[in-house]
């Protein structure tokens, strides 16, 4: 019964989306476009990799996740307000992402394929992290927020658990987390 919450998950997520859509509309918030290019491939990748290998369940979140970048990177060609200029570290990142998934391809392993999933997150990733420490007010934590919820839930429908239903997860939940962090420091005062 615990495997259901993954639903509750994705309908969470799927609300601070929701906001995170609307500011981008409104050019509040501005979305990297790599990160979220590679947001919208690599858990995709990953979720289709733990079906693979019989993770069900466990991999809603994760495909909701990538699905929802996906939206997001729509909505940040909507708003020239909602426009973030990449510098040749969003590039050299989203560089990096996109050989993780060509090494993916090429190995074809489903534990293989979430490790370079992970590494093509991590370094997609990067640039709105650092985006989040440099200009806290472009992003929206709500999103965030219910991120990690969803990838939190992703657990309670694991029910042998193996490297291709935790690892992504963990993962990503951790990268929330960091971010989450990053953005209440700066809420706080403690930022430029």
């Amino acid at each position: 019964m615990l495997q259901y919450l993954v639903l509750l998950g994705a309908v969470v997520q799927l609300v601070g989306i929701a906001a995170y859509l609307k500011e981008t509309l409104q050019g509040k918030t501005k979305p990297n476009k790599v990160t979220w290019l590679m947001w919208s491939i690599a858990p995709l990748i990953a979720g289709v990799a733990a079906l693979a290998d019989g993770a069900g369940w466990a991999a809603l979140p994760t495909i909701i996740s990538g699905s929802s970048a996906a939206l997001v990177l729509l909505a940040s060609f909507t708003n020239r307000q909602a426009y973030w200029r990449l510098e040749t570290f969003d590039y050299l990142c989203g560089l990096c992402s996109i050989l993780a998934l060509i090494l993916w391809y090429a190995t074809r392993e489903p534990i293989v394929a979430i490790t370079f999933a992970i590494l093509s997150d991590a370094f997609a990733t990067a640039p709105t992290v650092l985006k989040a420490w440099t200009h806290p007010k472009s992003e929206t934590p709500l999103a965030y927020t219910t991120g990690l919820f969803n990838a939190l839930t992703s657990f309670s429908a694991i029910r042998t658990p193996s490297i291709s239903s935790i690892a992504f997860p963990l993962y990503w939940a951790a990268t929330n987390c960091c971010i989450i962090l990053i953005l209440y420091r700066s809420k706080n005062g403690r930022s430029k």
